[in-house]
């Protein structure tokens, strides 16, 4: 299975390449808010759309298998499909002109500068149009699909991050639940920690170290509700009094276990997305991770007996427990897409049909969007990723903001906290505030004078 989102170190993403999209995709051309826009829905749909996305080989044959339904339900249509297009490339297509209609986005990132440059068409007066009911999505995920009072993408599946932890190595050390705080998370890890007798690490019950897997900023930031930005999309990183909070515990854990001994360790892990995964191995008891792992357990590590429970929360913080970060796919009309009737009825049947959400939900094991398609009964949900669901509908589940640097800001935070945690930061406020100025810089840089 390959990885759909952008949690994943969202930080690789190069500041200069998003404001280089941004200053590209200024080029557009045609099509306004409500431009090919008829005063109501078409009672027959008919012609030929495109839809780009960036599934392939299995999780691409889910995707047509979704297609074609739509296509029996309206036999005028043909979907011309491009599977395999990465965000890079939409953009760049998407700025010459080429011909997409429907864009299907691995990264909320794009969403920022999608809509304040009209890459994406403004769907409001669509929505207006044919009242549709956004009360069906969360808030955190309304918002991750607008920018500036702008809707230019819908959600499409999302994924959310919790606590996996081995059961068995739970079991044989007498451990009964899973830890709720971050205190008791080191306290648990230390009983699973096994070393070799040179020392070195043999089994590490949780590796704190920032960039290794799905430990980013993002994801651990839900323990103490860390905010991004301001209203103005300048950075809130430096001025937030939970962030410090959060980096001080993991650079003290970091320091308790040693950082060559754990950036040794770390170097020997598995890669990320193969079968040897270092909690599917047994050399990590427990790791924090989505709702996909539950896939790849069950293809690449059957035997293995687990369980998942939010994320733990800092000493204070215990209000946020069950909370936790949710990001996903997104999907827009192309700014200069000829058939924008075609392009928004498929868009809408993609992220509204209950039918359609809960195959590509079952399909893909990510989580569908809307209340209806998490509460479906035709969802196959396990115990494992009931927790996923949980966390998706909890009120204080967070994302990142949408910006039009994109995830620059992700970018910056996540450079800067990996080399606090080597000890080469600095004093934390200072370095913070740096953090700060680089974000705001680049804001600058896209915004222009």
């Amino acid at each position: 299975m390959q990885r759909r989102t952008a949690t994943h170190r969202p930080w690789l993403l190069s500041t200069a390449l998003i404001a280089g999209s941004v200053v590209a995709l200024m080029g557009c051309s045609s099509g306004g808010p409500g431009a090919g826009m008829e005063e109501s829905a078409p009672e027959k749909l008919e012609g030929t759309v495109s839809l780009w996305h960036f599934f392939s080989d299995r999780e691409g044959a889910v995707i047509q298998s979704v297609v074609d339904d739509f296509e029996a339900k309206n036999p005028g249509v043909k979907v011309d499909v491009h599977d395999g297009q990465d965000d890079e490339k939409m953009r760049k297509v998407i700025a010459a002109g080429g011909n997409i209609d429907v864009g299907l986005s691995y990264s909320t990132d794009v969403v920022g500068n999608f809509c304040s440059t009209g890459a994406f068409r403004d769907l409001g007066p669509y929505i207006e149009r044919d009242d549709v009911d956004l009360s069906q999505f969360s808030d955190t995920v309304k918002n991750y699909t607008e920018y500036d009072d702008v809707r230019c993408a819908m959600p499409i599946l999302s994924d959310v991050n919790a606590l996996f932890y081995n059961q068995d190595m739970f079991d044989a050390a007498g451990i009964t639940e899973p830890p709720k705080t971050l205190a008791e998370l080191e306290q648990v890890a230390e009983k699973l920690t096994v070393l070799n007798p040179d020392g070195s690490i043999k089994t590490l019950g949780f590796n704190p170290f920032m960039g290794m897997y799905e430990n980013t900023p993002s994801h651990f930031g839900p323990a103490v509700g860390g905010e991004w930005l301001n209203a103005d999309s300048t950075s809130a990183i430096g001025s937030d009094k939970n962030w410090p909070v959060l980096m001080e515990w993991q650079k003290n854990y970091v320091d308790k276990i040693g950082y060559d001994k754990l950036q040794a360790f770390t170097a020997g892990l598995g890669q990320e997305f193969s079968a040897d995964n270092a909690f599917q191995t047994g050399q990590l008891a427990m790791q924090i991770d989505g709702e996909y792992r539950t896939a790849f357990l069950e293809a690449q590590a059957p035997d293995v007996r687990y369980g998942t429970a939010p994320f733990p929360t800092a000493v204070g913080y215990e209000d946020l427990y069950g909370a936790g970060y949710i990001t996903g796919n997104v999907i827009g009309i192309a700014k200069g897409s000829k058939v924008p009737e075609l392009s928004w009825a498929l868009l809408k049947y993609l992220t509204t049909d209950t039918e359609a959400l809960v195959k590509m939900a079952n399909g893909l094991k990510n989580l569908p969007t809307t209340h209806a398609a998490l509460t479906s009964p035709d969802l196959q949900v396990t115990e494992q990723y009931q927790t996923f669901i949980d966390i998706a509908e909890h009120p204080k589940t967070a994302s990142n903001p949408s910006s039009p640097n994109g995830g620059g800001f992700q970018q910056a935070f996540g450079d800067y906290w990996v080399k606090y945690q080597s000890g080469k930061g600095g004093d934390l406020t200072e370095g913070l505030k740096g953090v700060d100025k680089q974000i705001d810089d680049a804001l600058d840089l896209v915004n222009g004078p």
